[in-house]
């Protein structure tokens, strides 16, 4: 039996659980046993590059997906994978590297948030659940001046036009000029880095409320930390091939923002990164392949102490960048086990030298047959 989820961390995981590891004995209170293995893949730079699969990735994950099918994909972002892999991924398997936002719903439901990155970091707060969220471009446009330098943007996007509109509006959605941002979360890589440090700097030492007196910091969240990753292939235009360098990622923008902020503030900046290489990503993806494990025996009671018992005697991740992946992985422990593939960050004949790996590879074809045959299912 087969499960699988997607894990979105910085950059994105797939998770696999072993094929044939679950059976169940006929008496309710029997415990299962132990199951063999799961694959972590990281999808930037292993499974896809931009919107193209590469290192025979899909030929490798419907090896291991076999025939086992769902219905149709809703979100976007299942619907992407499914198409580009071959695969059916269903919503429920589909999982952000921002997911751990959720968790914080009780404590900012019905605050005022503001939400930074490219795509719409405004609706994927709203579909958390939180009830006062703003884009940066929405929250900054209701206050004039604020970026400095807004004039000599003359930007022809979907973006600028929304920031346009905005400002026309005379009635904020929400009470922006006397309720204070109680927390900033960065979803995605920044469009307008200028801009954004700017706000967040005067969001972030007033108190939550910009042109007041200093106040205590609100809450400040990444949803990854990556320093640099691979380039994409842009598939609007077939001929342009990815940057040849690496380009500056989150963690790049989170140490702009950090130095300037230091700089400027009495107090040093407080923020909470997820996403690789911190371990809760690796022990999160554990706890969730549990869960769908209980969850697709119906015809069996699995409880607290059953599900503490579902462990993994081999966890492998298979990642291409070895400060994120790698380093994750070693950090996570038991049972995890590193495999570099030369595909996405890393491109080194030999392992790399500070966060080596157990295993490095060519390509992803390659760790999944490295894998097959080291587990017996070749």
């Amino acid at each position: 039996m087969r499960f699988r989820t997607v894990f979105r961390g910085s950059p994105p995981l797939l998770l696999f659980q072993s094929q044939s590891s679950w059976r169940f004995f006929s008496q309710l209170r029997s415990r299962p046993e132990r199951s063999s293995f799961g694959i972590a893949f990281d999808i930037d730079g292993v499974i896809l590059r931009g919107r193209v699969p590469i290192g025979g990735s899909p030929q490798s994950l419907r090896r291991l997906y076999g025939d086992s099918g769902g219905g149709i994909p809703e979100s976007r972002r299942a619907s992407e994978l499914s198409n580009l892999l071959g695969v059916k991924i269903l919503p429920s398997q589909v999982v952000q590297g921002h997911s751990p936002f959720k968790g914080l719903l009780k404590r900012f439901e019905n605050e005022l948030i503001v939400a930074t990155g490219k795509g719409e970091p405004a609706l994927v707060m709203s579909e958390y659940g939180f009830k006062k969220v703003l884009s940066l471009d929405e929250y900054a446009a209701y206050f004039d001046n604020i970026d400095p330098v807004s004039q000599y943007k003359n930007w022809t996007t979907e973006q600028a036009f929304n920031r346009c509109n905005i400002s026309m509006d005379l009635v904020p959605r929400y009470n922006v000029f006397s309720d204070r941002v109680k927390a900033a979360f960065v979803i995605s890589d920044p469009v307008d880095w200028g801009r954004d440090i700017q706000v967040l700097c005067d969001i972030l030492r007033s108190g939550g409320l910009p042109a007041e007196n200093n106040g205590h910091q609100p809450a400040l969240y990444f949803a990854a930390d990556d320093l640099e990753y691979q380039s994409k292939d842009k598939p609007e235009c077939p001929v342009a091939a990815a940057f040849p360098a690496k380009r500056l990622g989150m963690g790049a923008f989170r140490i702009a923002l950090e130095s300037i902020f230091n700089r400027i503030h009495h107090s040093a900046l407080e923020y909470t990164s997820f996403g690789k290489p911190n371990p809760f990503v690796f022990k999160n993806a554990e706890t969730i392949l549990r869960q769908i494990q209980a969850s697709c025996h119906d015809d069996n009671v699995i409880g607290i102490e059953d599900m503490v018992s579902l462990d993994f005697k081999t966890l492998y991740m298979i990642g291409d960048n070895p400060v994120v992946d790698i380093k994750g992985a070693q950090q996570a422990g038991h049972p995890w086990f590193s495999i570099l593939t030369r595909t996405g960050v890393f491109r080194e004949k030999e392992n790399h030298a500070e966060f080596p790996a157990d295993l490095v590879v060519d390509t992803v074809e390659e760790a999944v047959e490295y894998i097959m045959s080291r587990e017996g299912n070749a």
